[in-house]
């Protein structure tokens, strides 16, 4: 019986083997294969760099003030409630996470859609459902009718978190859209429009702007939206800022040393 087990295990690593020839064949289809990805449009592995300067840049950006934002979410709640008509935090396209054992201001980021100038959500879909809509200031969105659910947009989103979200009741994916699509909203969102998170914060931590930000990481996203009052709290950026209600108050002489 043991013979027989290990002439079984010769015979089958002999069938294993493979040429020379064999391995040069099978490695130039996987190259073959890994060039026809890196090319076709929609497809992993195409680099965003290879499309700068494809797509117009979108005439709207979310900013935000990371220090000024209290995580309360209700940014993310309405944003749910005027696209989906339900509170849902899972399907909000606008994300705060908190890090309940970080230190100030590590502890908390905010994650809205970044409108990329060159949008990798946009690139690889392969369906064209996620498009740069130039009749509303070519705002990147995603067209959930014909989002197939493939997850290449999130998978291809190069921000942690991913700034498209998945749809976990449709089974698809969805973005930001500046508020263009608000079934459950009776206000004008996009362009010129009004948006739900900026609308609902109640410190004003995120704002509405046209002028696009530094696409290097979040330079040009996270940005101070504080003014005097906030200061006046001490929540500066530099701690040798003095705030201005301080440096207002008369100076207190010290008490005279008791003689003795």
């Amino acid at each position: 019986m043991p013979e027989d087990k290990k002439k079984s295990k010769v015979e089958a690593s002999e069938k294993k083997k493979y040429s020379r020839r064999d391995f040069l064949a099978i490695s130039g289809t996987v190259v073959a294969a890994d060039l026809l990805m890196t090319a076709t449009p929609g497809i992993k592995g195409a680099t965003a760099e290879a499309y700068q300067g494809s797509y117009p840049e979108s005439r709207g950006y979310l900013v935000y003030d990371s220090k000024k934002c209290i995580g309360c979410t209700t940014c993310m709640l309405s944003c749910s409630t005027v696209h989906y008509g339900e509170q849902s935090l899972s399907l909000a396209r606008i994300q705060i996470i908190q890090d309940s054992w970080g230190k100030f201001p590590e502890d908390l980021q905010v994650a809205p859609c970044r409108q990329c100038v060159t949008p990798p959500c946009v690139i690889h879909c392969p369906v064209d459902a996620a498009y740069v809509d130039t009749e509303n200031g070519n705002v990147r969105r995603i067209d959930e009718e014909k989002c197939i659910g493939c997850g290449a947009c999130l998978e291809m989103c190069p921000q942690q978190p991913h700034r498209t979200v998945w749809n976990h009741k449709k089974g698809k994916s969805s973005k930001c859209d500046l508020c263009i699509d608000t079934p459950y909203w009776n206000e004008k969102g996009g362009i010129g429009g009004k948006q739900a998170c900026v609308e609902s914060c109640p410190v004003k931590a995120i704002r509405f702007v046209q002028e696009t930000p530094d696409q290097t990481e979040k330079n040009g996203y996270d940005v101070n939206l504080r003014n005097e009052h906030w200061l006046n709290l001490g929540l500066v950026d530099d701690s040798r800022v003095v705030p201005p209600i301080m440096e207002k108050r008369p100076v207190i002489a010290p008490p005279p040393e008791p003689g003795f």
